[in-house]
């Protein structure tokens, strides 16, 4: 990779930090000085590296650096893996490498599911965007790190962030090893909780998932004319979903139903218009269900009535979007669910009921006219 190239890449993810810092401008209040440093970070960022590297472009080669020998390297893993603190290694998009065993157990995220995916994912909205910005200047040399973050399983507990940058002898670059500890003076054990026995959790799911059905089935034979949507909505709030947002199509997308944690919450996204929701237009237009865990793009439901992006302000950990038609009929509405804080998030299995039980609603709202 030429010096160009590499200066080419690192200015384009800095015009993706920016936009990222722009998102958060909405958090609460006492998030805010986080980003603010962060957004200062950013500034002398350009002031203090990227402007004197395009001054030297020109005249200067490509820059080297000494890559960990074979032996060093074999060391490094191992040492990695048998750490008892919880340490991750990432790139500078924060996309994790590797997870060692006390990580796992600390996050409760698989080293499988989170490897290839942004570890930023696994924080709270307000964090990610300071979260990237500093792993970033950790990969480009810029020192040493710490931060404190929240994980969005667990929002109410802080955890410190210590960075620093490795460059492992088969990487061209550096990459960043993440320490995670809470913000308190004691570490918690690492051995992984007691879980029931993974037949037992499976077979309890599916009991609960024949429950809503058959709830559903209930409310849409029983339904007045006209009310099929509402009923199941109400079906699914609270037992299935935290929020619950329907939109009718029509002549144009209409929102006709919100349910929320609280009545406060649910008249934000009432004035909302469904127009300025990408997930549910596109569902409208006929595109397939969407199941989303841990969102990345904070703005894909929208804004709220505050300007605020809809997914952090609900704290939305995964939601699923469907479109409300039958197998030889036109869509006729979109259901959005969302699941928020550390409730678990939508499975495979729940996001294929809920497509089988959108089926249903279409017809029942077509045989009510």
């Amino acid at each position: 990779m030429t010096q160009t190239d590499e200066f080419g890449e690192e200015l384009a993810d800095f015009v993706r930090r920016v936009a990222e810092l722009k998102a958060a401008r909405s958090v609460p209040t006492g998030d805010l000085p986080t980003v603010l440093d962060a957004a200062i970070f950013e500034l002398d960022h350009v002031a203090d590296q990227l402007w004197p590297w395009y001054e030297r472009l020109t005249t200067s080669g490509p820059s080297g650096g000494t890559a960990l020998g074979t032996q060093d390297h074999q060391v490094l893993k191992a040492v990695f893996q048998c750490l008892p603190l919880p340490v991750a290694l990432v790139d500078r998009e924060t996309v994790v490498r590797r997870l060692n065993q006390a990580a796992t157990a600390f996050t409760g995220v698989r080293s499988g599911y989170a490897t290839g995916r942004p570890l930023s994912g696994f924080l709270a909205h307000a964090d990610r965007g300071a979260f990237r910005s500093q792993a970033a200047a950790v990969a480009r040399g810029d020192g040493d790190r710490s931060l404190i973050v929240h994980l969005q399983q667990r929002p109410s507990i802080p955890v410190r962030a210590t960075l620093t940058a490795l460059r492992p002898g088969s990487e061209p670059r550096n990459t960043v090893l993440v320490a995670l500890q809470p913000a308190g003076d004691r570490m918690p054990s690492v051995e992984p909780l007691a879980r029931p026995l993974p037949n037992l959790t499976e077979a309890t799911r599916h009991a609960a998932l024949m429950d809503l059905l058959d709830a559903m089935t209930t409310a849409l034979l029983t339904a007045p004319a006209g009310a099929a949507l509402d009923r199941a909505a109400d079906v699914l709030h609270g037992r299935f979903a935290d929020w619950v947002v329907a939109d009718t199509t029509g002549p144009a997308l209409t929102r006709t139903t919100v349910l929320a944690p609280s009545e406060g919450e649910a008249k934000l996204l009432r004035a909302q218009s469904p127009a300025t929701c990408p997930l549910v237009v596109e569902a409208a237009r006929g595109g397939s269900p969407v199941l989303q865990i841990r969102p990345a793009a904070p703005d894909a439901f929208g804004h709220d009535s505050s300007g605020a992006p809809v997914l952090v302000r609900a704290n939305v950990t995964s939601l699923l979007t469907v479109p409300l038609a039958a197998a030889d009929g036109p869509v006729r509405g979109v259901l959005t669910l969302f699941r928020s804080g550390a409730r678990l998030a939508f499975s495979m299995a729940e996001a294929q009921a809920m497509d089988t039980m959108s089926r249903h609603m279409a017809l029942a709202m077509r045989s009510h006219g």
